[in-house]
C-alpha cells in the first residue's frame, strides 16, 4: 500500500489518460540495482512556471528507512532560483503505467509547500517491489517501466523575512604578517596591508601611525577591515574572532588585542582606536619599533555566517 510520512491523505486512482507534464521510460530497470544506483533524478521539466524533476529510488529511500518498496518524489529542479523567502504551493500526481491494461496507476496527496529548504515531496512507499516486479501486474514488463508526473501550482507567496545562521565546525584561522618599514617617514593618515584570505573572504589590516578619532596624536590605531564590503548581500553578517599583534623584535614580549565581532556591509571594520600609546611604541626597549621597522600580524578565524532567507 502506498504511504508517505509527508502526507495525511493519499488518493489512489486509475486513469486511461497519460500525464501531460512529464514521462520517464526506464529500460533494463534491474541494472539500476546491479550498478548500485540508489537514486535516479530525471531531467528537469516545466510546469506552472517552475522547473521540476522526478526522483526515483528503485529499492526504497534508505534515508526514510524504506524497504521493499519503490520510492517516488517530485522535486524543485533548482530551488536556488527562488528568491529568498519565496514558497510554491502545488498539488501533483505521480503516475505508473500498467502495460497490460494500458492505463495508469495514479497517486496524489495534499497540496504541498516547496521552498529552498524543503524542495522534495512524494511517496516513500509508492508501490511494493514485489507488486511492481510481478509481470502479471503490468508495471515492469521485459524489465521496462514508465513513470510520469503532473504538477499544478496553486499559489505562490513570499514569507516573512528571516535569516539562517551557519556556524563553521572546526574553523581554521589565517595569519598575515605585515612588515612596515621607514616608520618615521610615514606621512599619510592611514595605510593598508595587502589583502589576504580568511574564511573565503578578503581582509586587510588598516593602520593609523598617528592614531585616529580619540587616539589621534597619542596612540596607534589598528583595524581589521573587510575588503569590498559592497559585495556582501544585505542581511549577511560574518562572525569573526581575530587577534592583531605587534611583535617585540627584541625580547618576544609581543602586544596583542583579541576580540570577536560581527562584520557586515554596513559594519566592515573593527579594531582599536587606542591600540598602543606612541610613547611606549617608540621606546627603544619595547622592541616594537626596531631600525624603523615594525611587524604587525593579523590572526583571523571566521566562525559563522548569517544570511537572509
Amino acid at each position: 500500500m502506498a504511504s508517505s510520512g509527508d502526507y495525511d491523505e493519499i488518493i489512489k486512482s486509475i486513469s486511461d489518460a497519460p500525464p501531460t507534464h512529464y514521462m520517464v521510460k526506464i529500460e533494463s530497470f534491474s541494472l539500476l540495482t546491479k550498478h548500485a544506483i540508489e537514486r535516479y533524478e530525471t531531467e528537469s521539466f516545466e510546469a506552472g512556471g517552475y522547473k521540476w524533476k522526478l526522483v526515483l529510488y528503485p529499492n526504497g529511500n534508505k534515508s526514510k528507512n524504506t524497504k521493499d518498496h519503490v520510492s517516488v518524489y517530485l522535486a524543485l529542479a533548482d530551488s536556488s532560483s527562488l528568491s529568498p523567502g519565496w514558497e510554491v504551493y502545488a498539488v501533483f500526481r505521480l503516475y505508473l503505467l500498467d502495460q497490460n491494461k494500458d492505463n495508469y496507476l495514479i497517486l496524489q496527496g495534499n497540496e504541498r509547500r516547496f521552498h529552498s529548504v524543503k524542495r522534495e515531496w512524494g511517496f516513500d512507499k509508492f508501490i511494493p517491489t514485489g507488486t511492481f516486479s510481478d509481470a502479471s501486474n503490468g508495471y515492469l514488463m521485459e524489465d521496462t517501466c514508465m513513470f510520469g508526473a503532473d504538477v499544478f501550482v496553486s499559489k505562490e507567496r513570499r514569507s516573512g523575512r528571516g535569516e539562517c545562521l551557519s556556524m563553521i565546525k572546526d574553523a581554521t584561522s589565517s595569519k598575515h604578517v605585515w612588515k612596515i618599514e621607514n616608520f618615521s617617514k610615514l606621512d599619510k593618515e592611514s595605510y593598508d596591508s595587502n589583502a589576504f584570505f580568511a574564511g573565503d573572504r578578503k581582509w586587510k589590516i588598516e593602520f593609523y601611525p598617528t592614531g585616529t578619532k580619540q587616539g589621534t596624536g597619542t596612540h596607534l590605531s589598528i583595524y581589521l577591515t573587510l575588503v569590498d564590503p559592497e559585495t556582501i548581500s544585505d542581511g549577511t553578517k560574518i562572525f569573526v574572532e581575530f587577534t592583531i599583534r605587534i611583535f617585540d623584535q627584541l625580547q618576544g614580549r609581543h602586544i596583542a588585542g583579541k576580540v570577536t565581532k560581527w562584520f557586515s556591509r554596513s559594519s566592515s571594520e573593527h579594531g582599536w582606536v587606542k591600540y598602543v600609546s606612541m610613547v611606549y611604541f617608540t621606546q627603544p626597549n619595547s622592541g616594537l619599533l626596531l631600525k624603523d621597522v615594525c611587524l604587525v600580524e593579523a590572526d583571523v578565524c571566521v566562525h559563522g555566517i548569517t544570511s537572509a532567507i
